[in-house]
């Protein structure tokens, strides 16, 4: 690892400029190929996906996105002259648009049902040529513009759908914006100079922008959902800016110990370097773990998520020297270098609030440590009412016209009519058909069903489908019960004595299915995860208590996270007010994502502590001491790396997308209960109270495992010297390496 710092710094233009081109080749491939992301939550097997199946192979017309245009009138009906006129006008412009297929609305003879029994609400249907998320944004947009248009003064319009909301205005870039201005100012303030704080965010820049212009060429070879960039942003920038903060960090402090700006670049990346490369990995197991589910959509994520984590690391090694080296002494702020240069080089000491708090630690572990269970106890409480289903335009916020289209459809029509199932099979025989028109005679006798349509047949007669709207909404556990009843009662009693086999699909069928799959799959995943993550910190620290400390803890930080998600997102505590509509079920594939994600982070900070405590171990022999001063030499710069992050996290909300803004304040309160509460209260409170144990590993096992170090190797070999030495030898040992006492001596 130094090798490579002193290789970058001495030839500092190489990895500069081999950067920028990797940034600009992957940015223009980006732009020339376009984007190709594809939201497919269908899962192969399950009853949805083979209604899905079905229904596109015998209908292929039905291809395409529908979205609704819903109009009211506040006084009089739909039906008047006036509003018949404009409304008519306006759906004949919207079937003339690029890429709409057909227009289907209230005013003709199949059209009686689109309008409400008060005669104050209808709705059109608009289908498109393709999918939603194939459909050119700017072709979305005249839709939306166009049926907009048709607004007067008691006659409103709103639009529902997928389509739809690829035509609304978004946030922008506000929220990379704003997180990136905020964690400058925080390390301006941390650093004091204005170079050596620009570099962190230049460096997750480069590396984040190569990434995600590398997500966008991922997805023309395999699925990858339109939030997977942002996604990998919102890491790659929380990420990015910390690794290269904790070595802009330990390069300052070689500096102020008097060596050049080369060899304090190489021993910030042979040190703190080897914790950035460590953490990364434990990130990427985290989220390459996702793999093990065999989805397709959760494969595309986690490759996206892994790449712009691997970018980011890659850049904190290598551009990041490169870059110190242009700086040079202004790493540090004036007045350090004013300092340096009337003193000379002087040790950089814990003090202050980070040594005082390191030494209440060591005083009082069993409090603190009692304090911080009770803390994580009561935000995972929420957990227990998770509610994994979905979440739909009916959770858009208040303004958007998304969530006032579905509002008049659920007043007009029911609740079900946002989220219909659609009831799929095959057809032999006029006996099918019979039983498909008893069907739906049964289906309109069913609790929780509105209505039935009749049966509709493909073109070559052998395929049917009906579509029964819900009495209840497409989140409602109402609907849930309903597909299930369909499936366990209603349908097997249709379908004996005939060839039918009739599948429920819809979007809650679907998200339920999705739900079920990666419910039973999460154990697995779980294991494999935190199993993976304890194998790695075993061989870097060869020690048992510290992966077992560190799987609890991540369990913790997690658990307390989707209490807080489920407090917010699902029981709507404050949704409203953030602008991210009510509150509604989770998603089902956010558990696994976030799981992912925020175990992989949570191993960040106890690499970035725990390492430090282990090269004092090594040098020392003395465990408290070993706690005390990771924890007063690593606090502050944890401290200040968690208030990056959870700014950049935060500052995703700004977004306004339900999924992007639950990501960032689960992200956000992750970093902050694992640097706050975790990694600088309950760790080392757990540390103090083990003692020695904390480091026992058995010998046998020892000497099976492979060494994989995370302290430079003078601290090695500190550690073999006391590893082979009597007890008698080690007093001796540790008196010829002793140096002069500073305030790191104090005990507590």
């Amino acid at each position: 690892m130094a090798a490579l710092a002193r290789w970058c710094v001495q030839r500092r233009l190489i990895p500069v400029l081999l950067w920028l081109l990797a940034l600009g080749g992957v940015a223009a491939g980006a732009l020339a190929s376009g984007s190709a992301y594809s939201n497919d939550y269908d899962v192969p097997g399950t009853e949805s996906g083979r209604a899905a199946e079905l229904l596109h192979e015998g209908f292929p017309g039905l291809g395409g996105d529908s979205d609704n245009v819903v109009w009211h009138t506040s006084s009089g009906s739909v039906r008047d002259t006036g509003v018949e006129q404009t409304m008519t006008r306006t759906l004949d412009r919207i079937e003339r648009l690029p890429g709409v297929a057909a227009v289907s609305g209230p005013y003709d003879d199949e059209g009686a049902g689109r309008v409400s029994q008060d005669g104050r609400t209808a709705y059109a249907t608009v289908t498109f040529d393709d999918r939603a998320e194939d459909i050119d944004t700017g072709e979305a947009a005249a839709v939306v513009e166009t049926a907009k248009a048709a607004e007067a003064d008691g006659l409103q319009v709103e639009l529902s759908g997928g389509t739809v909301e690829l035509g609304e205005a978004t946030g922008g870039h506000t929220a990379e914006i704003v997180g990136v201005l905020v964690a400058t100012v925080v390390l301006l303030l941390a650093f004091g100079s204005p170079a050596a704080a620009l570099l962190p965010i230049a460096t997750a820049l480069v590396s984040v922008g190569t990434a995600y212009a590398g997500i966008v060429l991922l997805g023309h070879v395999m699925t990858v959902a339109d939030f997977a960039p942002m996604l990998g942003m919102l890491i790659g920038l929380g990420v990015g800016i910390d690794y290269a903060l904790f070595i802009v960090t330990r390069h300052r402090r070689g500096l102020k110990r008097g060596l050049t700006v080369t060899e304090a670049a190489g021993n910030a990346v042979a040190t703190t370097g080897r914790a950035v490369v460590f953490a990364g990995a434990t990130v990427c197991i985290a989220l390459l773990g996702m793999l093990i589910l065999r989805l397709n959509f959760l494969n595309g994520v986690a490759i996206a998520a892994a790449l712009t984590v691997v970018l980011t690391v890659a850049a904190s090694i290598t551009l990041l020297p490169a870059l110190l080296s242009f700086i040079g002494m202004r790493a540090l702020s004036r007045r350090e270098r004013r300092r340096l240069a009337e003193h000379g080089p002087e040790p950089e000491v814990p003090t202050g609030f980070a040594a005082r708090w390191s030494a209440f630690v060591e005083r009082h572990p069993k409090l603190l440590g009692a304090v911080a269970v009770v803390v994580m106890t009561v935000l995972t409480l929420p957990t227990f009412s998770l509610h994994l289903g979905t979440s739909d335009q009916g959770n858009d916020p208040k303004a958007s016209t998304t969530r006032q289209a579905y509002d008049l459809l659920a007043d007009g029509f029911g609740p079900g009519v946002n989220g219909p199932l659609t009831l799929v099979t095959e057809v032999d025989d006029a006996g099918d058909r019979l039983a498909l028109d008893n069907l739906g005679t049964t289906l309109r006798d069913t609790d929780g069903v509105a209505s039935v349509s009749p049966a509709t047949y493909g073109p070559g007669g052998d395929t049917a489908y009906l579509t029964v709207v819900p009495d209840s909404s497409p989140q409602s556990e109402r609907t849930s019960d309903l597909v299930d009843r369909l499936r366990s009662d209603v349908l097997p009693r249709t379908e004996s004595g005939t060839s039918l086999d009739v599948h429920v699909g819809g979007v809650t069928a679907g998200y339920d299915d999705f739900a079920d799959v990666i419910v039973s799959k999460l154990p697995l995943f779980v294991g494999v995860v935190i199993g993976l993550g304890c194998l790695l910190l075993l061989l870097g620290f060869r020690s048992l208590a510290i992966p077992l400390k560190a799987a609890a803890m991540n369990v913790a930080a997690v658990a307390a996270t989707f209490g807080v998600i489920v407090a917010i997102f699902q029981w709507g505590w404050g949704s409203e007010m953030l602008g991210l509509g009510s509150g509604g079920p989770i998603e089902p594939f956010l558990p696994v994502i976030m799981v992912s994600v925020l175990f992989g982070l949570s191993m960040d900070y106890q690499v970035f502590l725990v390492s430090r405590m282990h090269e004092e171990w090594l040098e020392t022999g003395d465990n408290r001491r070993a706690v005390r001063v990771g924890l007063a030499e690593t606090s502050r710069v944890i401290n200040s790396a968690a208030v990056i992050m959870i700014s950049v996290f935060l500052a995703f909300v700004l977004t306004g997308d339900r999924v992007i803004a639950m990501f960032g304040i689960a992200l956000a309160v992750a970093v902050a209960l694992d640097a706050f509460v975790l990694r600088t209260l309950l760790v080392p409170a757990l540390m103090h109270l083990l003692g020695g144990a904390n480091w026992w590993l058995p010998r046998r096992l020892d000497r099976v495992l492979p060494r994989i170090s995370i302290e430079p190797p003078e601290a090695r070999a500190t550690h073999e010297r006391l590893a082979a030495a009597t007890d008698a030898e080690v007093a001796c040992v540790l008196a010829e390496e002793e140096r002069g006492r500073d305030v790191r001596d104090t005990t507590g």
